[in-house]
Formats: structure tokens, C-alpha cells, sequence
């Protein structure tokens, strides 16, 4: 029960981001990158939605049940800056829908934003 608020949050922001995924891609302003996520985005937004709603609950239970382990811990903080970098591409993604940002910005910004994180990961 330890990181029981951690993986909540994290639930969140992966449920949060599935949604904010349908909403860009079914209205035509983003694309799926993760390719197998794409495929079942592809098959209908049930399988989409399920996938991700399910992957979350396999990370929930596993970071709950071993939560004691420094690994888990180290684990979600990663993920969850991780996610916390993903609501943010999706902030610049809704404001480029609005028209407030220009298309070449976000080109940019998820071109830093992919960079940094393929270093990270």
C-alpha cells in the first residue's frame, strides 16, 4: 500500500492520456507514435481504450504489490515524470488544435521532447 497515491496518479495521467490520444487523433490534429498502440487505435477506440485501461491496471497491481522494493519505487518516479512529459506535449498539442501555437512550434518541441526522452529511456 505504500505507493498507493503514486499509482493512482499514474493511472490517471494514463487514462487521461488515452483519452486526450482520441481526441487528437479521431479529430485529426495528432497520430499515434507507439505503433502498436496505433494498430489498435486502427481496430476502434474500444480496443484502444482497452489495451491502455488494462496495461494500467497490470502497472497498478505490480507497483502495489512489490511497492516495497526500491525498484518499484525508482519505477514510478520514472513513469510518472515520464507521463507528467506526455501531459505536456498534449497541453501543446490542444493549443495547436486552438490555433494558439504554431504547427512548426509543436514540430519542435516534440522533436526536443522525443530526443530527451529516448536519452532518458
Amino acid at each position: 500500500m505504500h505507493l498507493l497515491r503514486g499509482t493512482t496518479l499514474l493511472f490517471g495521467l494514463n487514462l487521461l492520456d488515452a483519452l486526450l490520444t482520441l481526441i487528437w487523433v479521431r479529430s485529426g490534429v495528432a497520430s499515434e507514435g507507439n505503433q502498436i498502440m496505433a494498430r489498435l487505435l486502427e481496430m476502434g477506440d474500444l480496443s484502444f481504450l482497452g489495451a491502455k485501461i488494462a496495461v494500467g491496471v497490470v502497472t497498478v497491481a505490480v507497483l502495489i504489490k512489490w511497492g516495497n522494493l526500491k525498484l518499484a519505487q525508482y519505477g514510478l518516479a520514472l513513469a510518472l515524470a515520464v507521463y507528467v512529459g506526455l501531459m505536456g506535449i498534449h497541453i501543446f498539442t490542444g493549443l495547436s488544435a486552438m490555433g494558439l501555437i504554431s504547427s512548426t512550434a509543436i514540430e519542435d518541441i516534440a522533436f526536443w521532447t522525443t530526443a530527451v526522452l529516448a536519452i532518458v529511456v
